[in-house]
C-alpha cells in the first residue's frame, strides 16, 4: 500500500515538473487571466461549466470568486451553470448536449466570458455552450487535458494539459489551475489582500 501512495504522489509531481516547464501553458493561463479580469472590470459576468468532477471544479471556480479565496473582498459575478432544475428540465425537454448552451442563451451577453472544463476536451453539451458563446460575443477559456482538442479549438485562449495524463491527474492540475486564475484575479483587482 505504501507504494501505491508513493507512486501517485509521485505521478502527481511529475506532471506538476512537466505544467512548470510548459512556457507555452504558463502564458495560456496569463492570458485567461487577463479575459476573466477584463470581463470583471468590464462590469460582465463569468459562467463556468463541467460534467462529473469537471462540474465541481466549475462550481468551485464560481463559488471561489462570488464568495472568498484567501482574505475578505467584494464578491465577484461568477456563477457555475450547475442548477438541477434547468439542467433536468433541459436534458429532458432538449437534450443532455444543450443544458449549458441554453443556460447561456437565457442569461450570456456580449462581454460575458465562458470557463469550459472538459479533460476530453470533446464533451457534446461543453462544445455546444463554447458555441453559443462566440454566437453571443463571450469570451470562451477552455481548460481541457488535450492539446488541439474540439473545444480547444473553439477557445480564445485554451489551457490544455498534456494529452498523455490520466483523468485524475488533469483534473489534479486543473483545480491548481483554477486557483491560480483566481489569484491572478484578486491581485489585480484586490492588490491589497496580496
Amino acid at each position: 500500500m505504501a507504494d501505491t501512495i508513493l507512486n501517485s504522489l509521485n505521478a502527481a509531481r511529475g506532471a506538476l515538473d512537466k505544467l512548470i516547464g510548459n512556457n507555452s501553458l504558463l502564458g495560456a493561463v496569463d492570458r485567461a487571466g487577463g479575459i476573466l479580469i477584463q470581463a470583471i472590470e468590464s462590469g460582465r459576468r463569468i459562467y463556468s461549466c463541467g460534467n462529473g468532477g469537471s462540474m465541481c471544479q466549475a462550481m468551485h471556480f464560481a463559488e471561489e470568486l462570488s464568495g472568498r479565496f484567501r482574505k475578505d473582498r467584494p464578491g465577484l459575478p461568477a456563477m457555475a451553470i450547475s442548477d438541477p432544475g434547468h439542467l433536468t428540465c433541459v436534458a429532458n425537454d432538449f437534450g443532455y448536449d444543450q443544458v449549458f448552451s441554453r443556460f447561456l442563451e437565457a442569461h450570456g451577453r456580449a462581454g460575458d466570458c465562458l470557463l469550459g472544463l472538459s479533460t476530453s476536451g470533446a464533451s457534446a453539451n461543453i462544445l455546444a455552450a463554447a458555441r453559443t458563446a462566440r454566437h453571443l460575443g463571450l469570451g470562451v477559456i477552455s481548460l481541457t487535458g488535450a492539446e488541439d482538442s474540439p473545444l480547444g479549438r473553439l477557445a480564445d485562449v485554451d489551457i490544455a494539459l498534456a494529452g498523455d495524463l490520466p483523468g485524475d491527474r488533469s483534473q489534479e492540475q486543473h483545480l491548481m489551475v483554477i486557483h491560480i486564475l483566481i489569484e491572478l484575479i484578486e491581485r489585480r483587482l484586490f492588490p491589497e489582500n496580496y
